[in-house]
């Protein structure tokens, strides 16, 4: 009898580390998310020389991502579920490495658009598609940890882009300098995001789909085939078939799943998640991922000086999304959301302060030696507060919150105003740096951060340890 438990548990082992391994692989998309999310911020000089842009064009330049992030979030979700979450991420993975090479051979604002708009669309279903696999092939007690892997790639793409990004406009000079083969370092930046586009690719090739996914298309021999590597027998069984049970309550899924057809209304989950998406990017964290050079140089700061400063924002994030992977499932995500808003609020006020104290000196401008640590402190908690709570948490609520009946639409829709609000976020700063100036438009992100702490504390409700098939429409 002891053998035979001793054989059960090693199985047990074994089948946690597949399930680990197989997130890990769909969270290389996060990777890349944050990859091509923050390779962009270390070349905002370069494109300014190259492509002769002003606040606008650049602020364009940067943001044209995000319009394609839009586009691949929302119909990543409906395609998902007539062709599968693994092929959407496959699909991704293609269109990463086009976005990467021609983001580097590009020699106008146009095609540069162009080639970033496809890697918008392999970010936008990333994005969705990464933590809606995660969440159906994890098991419910570890579902929060497991989703978070997520962020942690986000961050640590980021991280290794201005790793990269630093490196390169050191060891060349500047990002505008020549630094091989004839091309300038910038160029280089987006061409190192290729490495990990190829890895991801062929690491997909070995996952298997989504077990909801087949049962979905009627596909249960291979679902169950799954379902028994992840976890053991009997209980792939179970959730084969409760599985089978809450898909045959329902229908074909579709946009009008959004709708209670008793009251022609958007039910109320969708609305919750709609805000969950667009609060994340309204408190202006992708300022500090898309522009922290720009930000950094803007008052007094060196490139080389912007670009460490990047890095260890990255660490700090990294630092931060550890700590949540270890209360996630513990203590839920609707805490953790509350103390990031409040924590969020504080230090955007703290920085709005600080940048209003900023001197014009020789037509730039300069914060005092004390307000510059102040700022940099604040900065820096900031992005701690938010990679421990809006960062990950958003992303593990958007993949589990809603219904399997409407979990493909519910994600592309949130997906959607997730990235339009970025899109907006990015396209504003420049002009608004130029306008009201780095403390009006922290004391915007403050005051978005304030309205979060209201709508955490009353629309959201808590998902730890709920199995997905319970997951309620209101």
């Amino acid at each position: 009898m002891q053998s035979e438990t001793s054989v059960q548990d090693e199985d047990g082992r074994k089948q946690q580390f597949y399930v680990f391994i197989i997130c890990c692989v769909a969270a290389l998309g996060g990777f890349l998310f944050g990859f091509d999310s923050g390779v962009i911020n270390g070349t905002v000089d370069g494109l300014q020389a190259a492509f002769n842009s002003e606040a606008a064009g650049t602020g364009f330049n940067v943001a044209s991502m995000l319009l394609g992030c839009a586009g691949g979030a929302f119909f990543a979700g409906r395609l998902a579920d007539r062709f599968g979450r693994r092929m959407l991420l496959i699909v991704a993975a293609l269109f990463f490495i086009v976005s990467a090479w021609g983001s580097g051979v590009a020699e106008g604002s146009f095609e540069f658009v162009i080639y970033r708009i496809l890697g918008g669309i392999a970010v936008g279903a990333a994005s969705v598609m990464t933590p809606a696999y995660i969440s159906e092939v994890a098991p419910s007690a570890i579902r929060g940890r497991l989703a978070t892997i997520q962020q942690i790639a986000i961050i640590t793409g980021l991280f290794m882009a201005f790793v990269s990004n630093y490196l390169l406009a050191r060891v060349a000079g500047a990002s505008t300098a020549e630094f091989w083969g004839g091309f300038e370092a910038w160029r280089w930046m987006f061409w190192m995001e290729l490495i990990p586009a190829i890895i991801f690719f062929l690491a997909l090739l070995g996952i298997p789909e989504s077990p909801r996914f087949l049962i979905s298309k009627g596909e249960g021999k291979k679902a169950l085939k799954v379902l028994k590597t992840l976890m053991p027998n009997s209980e792939a069984e179970q959730k084969a078939s409760d599985i089978r049970t809450s898909l045959h309550r329902e229908r074909t899924p579709g946009l009008s799943d959004l709708v209670n057809g008793a009251t022609g209304r958007v039910h109320r989950i969708v609305w919750v998640g709609i805000g969950l998406a667009v609060f994340q990017q309204l408190v202006g964290i992708n300022v500090v991922f898309y522009y922290g050079a720009v930000l950094w140089q803007s008052v007094g700061f060196t490139e080389s000086d912007a670009l460490l400063i990047n890095i260890i924002s990255g660490a700090v994030s990294i630092a931060a999304c550890l700590v949540t992977i270890a209360m996630v499932d513990k203590i839920g995500r609707k805490p953790i959301l509350w103390v990031g808003s409040v924590g969020m609020t504080i230090t955007l006020a703290i920085l709005a302060y600080a940048f209003s104290t900023a001197a014009i000196v020789d037509g730039s401008l300069r914060l005092s030696d004390n307000m510059g640590i102040v700022a940099l402190l604040a900065a820096n908690v900031y992005v701690m507060f938010f990679n421990g709570s809006w960062g990950p948490v958003m992303w593990v609520m958007l993949g589990e919150m809603f219904p399997n009946q409407m979990r493909g639409s519910g994600l592309a829709v949130a997906g959607l105003f997730q990235w339009l609000a970025n899109f907006g976020i990015t396209m504003t700063f420049p002009i608004m740096l130029a306008g009201i100036g780095l403390g009006g438009a922290y004391g915007i992100y403050a005051f978005f951060a304030l309205i979060s702490v209201f709508f955490v504390f009353k629309m959201v409700k808590e998902t730890r340890g709920r199995e997905l098939e319970d997951m309620a429409y209101e």
